[in-house]
Parts: structure tokens; C-alpha cells; sequence
């Protein structure tokens, strides 16, 4: 059986964290963990809440042992892009993008 978690409106770029993601595919729970907890990159953090919260989702609502969990489904796909603009000399402007993800986390007991 699959259990579900997502995290919407993740601040940072979907490629940033599809970096973090792609290292921690198809790996178990418990593993996956502490490989996230020694990235040195932000976005690892809001990785790993995603993948804990999938894991209580697990044990809480459907009894599965969080020591058999694995890491069957992870993706990160773009969310909502905030724009603004910065004001350019000439009276130009240049735009910034404020960009966010939505990480889905996929376990299933092995």
C-alpha cells in the first residue's frame, strides 16, 4: 500500500530540488534521513520534513512499521512564481522571480 505526503509552495526552484530528491529515490526511510540531514544544502531540510511526515502518515493512519518503509515515489514539480520588478537605470526594469515547488513523498512498506 502507498502513502502520500506533499509539501506545497516550497520556497526555491523546482531544479534545486530535484537535486536533493534525486539522491534520496528508492532509498528506505531510516536511510534517506541521514543522507538528507548532511547535505549541505537548504532545501534538503524541507526534503526531510516532507519525508517524515510521509513516514508518521504511514504508521499513524494505516499501522505500517516505520522500520520496513521505503521511498518508492519522490518528485518535485514548480509551483507558483511570485514576480516582481527592480526599477533599471533609463527607466528600464529587470524582473525577479520568486519562484516555489511542491514535493510529493511516496512510501510504501517493503
Amino acid at each position: 500500500m502507498e502513502v502520500k505526503a506533499t509539501a506545497k509552495g516550497l520556497r526555491g526552484s523546482a531544479q534545486k530540488f530535484r537535486r536533493v530528491v534525486n539522491t534520496v529515490r528508492d532509498k528506505k526511510v531510516a536511510e534517506a534521513l541521514v543522507i538528507l540531514r548532511f547535505l549541505p544544502t537548504p532545501a534538503a531540510r524541507q526534503v526531510a520534513k516532507v519525508v517524515k511526515s510521509a513516514a508518521a502518515n504511514a504508521e499513524n493512519n494505516f499501522q505500517m512499521s516505520p522500520v520496513d518503509l521505503k521511498i518508492s515515489k519522490i518528485y518535485a514539480s514548480g509551483g507558483r512564481t511570485q514576480r516582481r520588478f527592480r526599477p533599471r537605470s533609463r527607466g528600464r526594469v529587470s524582473p525577479i522571480l520568486k519562484r516555489s515547488t511542491h514535493v510529493t513523498v511516496i512510501v510504501e512498506e517493503v
